[in-house]
């Protein structure tokens, strides 16, 4: 991949060195920082990838809600999302006794701001589970990883 940033490309370019936990972040023009906490051997300069997981999915949440209560006219004046991951322990599998199974949960908290009637607010409830992040994280993304020798630069 060419380090000139372009805005049409949708890969996104994590670097990390040889020794901070530390992650620079390339996305199309965009770059930021992803990090642990100093209690696991991060810097805490940045959000962990759980906290960038968790804001894609509640961007998308609130993003899909503002453009469906617009196309409404419904007067949602705000959205707020507040989210949590944590990993639980499975409670209707076979094999509860065996260590490591568990399930990852996201717990997704909506805040609808708003003259909004209790039909309005269920609706905008339903529509915020058909956001496109969630819909992938619910569909059971499949990751390919292809090992790319080093020295040579990322396929355009």
């Amino acid at each position: 991949m060419p380090d000139t940033p372009n805005e049409n490309d949708k890969t996104v370019l994590v670097k990390v060195g040889p020794e901070a936990l530390l992650a620079d972040v390339r996305a199309g023009r965009h770059t930021w920082l992803v990090d642990e906490p100093v209690a696991v051997g991060g810097q805490d300069a940045g959000p962990t990838p759980y906290d960038l997981l968790l804001s894609a999915l509640g961007a998308c949440t609130a993003i899909t809600l503002r453009l469906y209560a617009t196309r409404k006219k419904w007067p949602l004046e705000g959205i707020e999302v507040r989210l949590r991951h944590q990993r639980v322990h499975e409670q209707d599998c076979e094999q509860c006794e065996q260590a490591g199974h568990t399930l990852d949960e996201v717990r997704k908290e909506l805040r609808l701001l708003g003259p909004l009637d209790e039909q309005q607010r269920q609706r905008l409830e339903a529509v915020s589970q058909k956001c496109p992040v969630q819909k992938t994280l619910m569909s059971g993304l499949r990751i390919i990883t292809e090992l790319v020798p080093a020295g040579t630069d990322f396929p355009a």
